[in-house]
């Protein structure tokens, strides 16, 4: 059984490609990209499914205030890039997402989790959001949040 991250803990080293907001049509990003300043990872299920477009754009809405904080903030799917960019298009999303075709990312940070579904059993992504400090470490984790309740809760955590 793995051990879940916990606040305090450093952030799991990566390099992923990003695609849209500052990041353009994709770049490759690592933590060490934002030493000294907030990170934010949101990982979630699925490009343009119901519960992460409601998650997207509630970000998208609110975007001027998060923006404020200073805070980088990604969306993470193992969906691919061009899936992303058509998300991106599609809801006129100003922040990047990061691209985890080959689970990476949901596997270092604990995400990659069994999901039971009308009886059936599937591996997935769970909606987890991970704040990462200014010096690299974990400062806050909201596990399984609800869509609707994501941007309330991300607010507060960057308060």
């Amino acid at each position: 059984m793995k051990t879940l991250l916990q606040v305090g803990d450093p952030v799991p080293d990566f390099a992923a490609l990003a695609v849209g907001g500052d990041c353009g049509a994709g770049r490759e990003v690592c933590p060490s990209d934002f030493a000294g300043r907030r990170l934010v990872l949101y990982f979630y299920p699925k490009d343009d499914t119901p519960g992460c477009t409601t998650q997207a754009c509630a970000l998208r809405d609110s975007w001027t205030e998060l923006a404020a904080t200073d805070a980088a903030i990604f969306g993470v799917s193992v969906d691919g890039a061009d899936s992303h960019r058509s998300f991106i298009a599609k809801f006129d999303l100003p922040f990047p997402l990061l691209s985890d075709p080959d689970h990476r990312l949901v596997e270092a940070f604990g995400v990659w989790v069994e999901k039971v579904r009308e009886g059936k059993t599937t591996m997935g992504t769970e909606r987890t959001t991970f704040i990462i400090d200014p010096g690299g470490r974990i400062g806050a984790i909201l596990r399984s949040v609800a869509p609707a309740e994501h941007l309330s809760l991300l607010q507060a955590a960057l308060r």
